[in-house]
């Protein structure tokens, strides 16, 4: 399960593996998993945050390829080389979600380093786990016998049995991954569990944030994380349904709404960007100051759906997508929304010529009289030559 030799995945600072996703230019997001877990155990979120923010999901020691570090394992340490990953990235301020021990970590970077940290997303984790010493104990257990013998009872804390009844396939997954984790790696990182203890720093953490807990966790149960999310100036707290300790993995969908609705905004919000970006905002304004009352609520429903979610999809881009508006708006006969697709398009670097393919395309598969009708369309276009954003 190393990351060692797949794409996306780099070499950093402190030699640390990490793997980039996103667009280069969008603001960045630190993702840090689970003890015994790879960059991985983020791959359900992956197609959520493509499209809105870059993504670095870093390993811990002895996980994913990463190298050991020396020494006694401790958060601090842990924290220090997530800095110096950002700084040789040249990254001055990113948010961080941290998964269990990811979460300690994160929760180190906010109250050790605030102007680096602009929100935090806390899950499945603690300022001090409860029966810390049982880590140590982990600790010299690895270290001899290796990590194979853990998965049974990981597993157990994971996820929840009916989960793995009807999933087969992710715990297998996940204990193959645990069992190829480096066992020195393990041990710093159990060490740096045990030792942690962040119960008198978090109070002053300033960073907006996300507390999330699953329902039935047994490692950090709800009260817990609610006792967290107490103790800090600015968070919300979640606690989703059916989830036990990888409630990422376990309940994507929830966990997914509340990761995104924290660090971009709701879907709805999301989706008016989406929609402003590609129609112009003096049009969707306009759209807006004519809702009524009846027509409101379907107004919130554009922005959740077609532009918060398939517009937003990372799987085309943005290009293709108008083109392909344009061509099903030809087929279907909708000229006044093919006028305004018409428009957007050549003002967001639509080419005549590449106008002209799409149309030509559609005579066949559309019909002609469908394309003649378009053709004039566009021709009015053109040739007026005004700022499409009306």
């Amino acid at each position: 399960m190393s990351n060692r030799g797949q794409p996306g995945a780099r070499e950093g600072a402190g030699g640390a593996f990490y793997r980039a996703d996103g667009p280069a230019a969008a603001p960045v997001l630190v993702l840090l998993g689970s003890l015994g877990t790879t960059a991985d155990v983020w791959d359900s979120q992956l197609q959520a945050l493509r499209p809105w923010l870059r993504t670095l999901r870093v390993e811990h020691p002895g996980h994913g390829g990463s190298a050991r570090l020396p020494g006694k394992g401790s958060v601090e340490a842990l924290g220090k080389r997530v800095l110096g990953l950002l700084d040789e990235l040249q990254v001055e301020r990113a948010s961080v979600a941290g998964l269990s021990l990811g979460g300690l970590v994160g929760l180190w970077l906010a109250a050790n380093h605030p102007e680096r940290v602009d929100r935090l997303v806390l899950a499945c984790t603690t300022a001090r786990f409860e029966n810390s010493a049982t880590y140590a104990e982990r600790a010299v257990a690895v270290r001899a016998s290796g990590t194979a013998p853990l998965v049974p009872g990981a597993l157990s804390r994971w996820f929840t049995d009916g989960f793995s009844r009807a999933n087969p396939d992710v715990p297998a997954r996940y204990g193959a991954m645990l069992a190829a984790i480096d066992p020195e790696g393990y041990a710093y990182c159990c060490e740096a569990v045990a030792s942690a203890d962040l119960r008198g720093e978090v109070a002053g953490i300033e960073a907006p944030t996300l507390v999330v807990g699953g329902a039935r966790d047994p490692v950090v149960t709800p009260a817990q994380a609610g006792a967290l999310a107490s103790s800090l100036k600015d968070a919300m707290l979640c606690v989703l349904p059916g989830a036990a300790h990888l409630a990422n993995v376990e309940q994507t969908g929830y966990f997914n709404d509340a990761l995104m609705a924290h660090l971009v905004g709701s879907a709805s919000r999301r989706g008016l960007e989406v929609r402003k970006d590609v129609l112009g905002a003096a049009h969707v304004q306009n759209s807006f100051s004519r809702a009524s009352e009846l027509s409101s609520d379907f107004q919130e429903l554009l922005g959740k759906w077609p532009w918060g979610e398939i517009w937003a999809r990372p799987g085309l881009d943005r290009l293709t997508r108008r083109l392909l508006a344009i061509a099903m708006l030809v087929a279907l006969n909708r000229p006044e929304e093919l006028e305004m697709h018409i428009r957007a398009g050549l003002r967001d670097g639509i080419t005549v010529d590449v106008l002209k393919e799409v149309l030509l395309q559609t005579a066949i598969y559309a019909g002609a009289p469908a394309a003649n009708a378009a053709f004039a369309i566009a021709d009015r276009v053109v040739l007026e030559g005004q700022d499409p954003a009306i």
